[in-house]
């Protein structure tokens, strides 16, 4: 998901690529921004959790160009309202010049959730100075 945010390209033509087995003549555009995305999850995952549980505030978090909302473990009723019915279910994500204002982005939206045990690490994307020197060892 904080991937995907990020792609240029039309998805449906590098799927058509992959089927026709032409992949490797279509370039893959990537925008600059960073991202990040932050998984809402029900009380008690990883574990045994709870669901049916109503999920209040989706109606004020916009999608736009910089918050997405990606919907993994929830079910709508009849009445449009919004439902738990898994484990991980909402992941916020949000593109930004920084991973600090990406982040900036998700935790703001999700300030406006709420549901009855709704959990979220607060941690996503804090390094320490350790593990941003091993980690920059690799290239992507």
């Amino acid at each position: 998901q904080a991937i995907l945010v990020r792609l240029k390209s039309d998805l449906f033509q590098l799927f058509q690529a992959m089927v026709e087995g032409k992949l490797r003549d279509v370039h893959v555009k990537w925008s600059d921004q960073s991202s990040a995305c932050v998984v809402l999850a029900s009380a008690g995952y990883p574990g045994p959790y709870k669901t049916g549980v109503a999920i209040s505030g989706l109606d004020g978090v916009e999608a736009n160009n910089v918050i997405q909302v990606f919907h993994a473990g929830t079910t709508k009723s009849e009445a449009g309202d919004f439902w738990t019915a898994g484990g991980r279910v909402l992941g916020i994500t949000a593109t930004g010049e920084t991973l600090e204002r990406a982040l900036a982005s998700c935790y703001s939206a999700i300030q406006k959730l709420n549901w009855e045990g709704m959990q979220y690490r607060r941690d996503i994307g804090q390094f320490n100075e350790a593990s941003k020197a091993s980690s920059s060892e690799f290239k992507f």
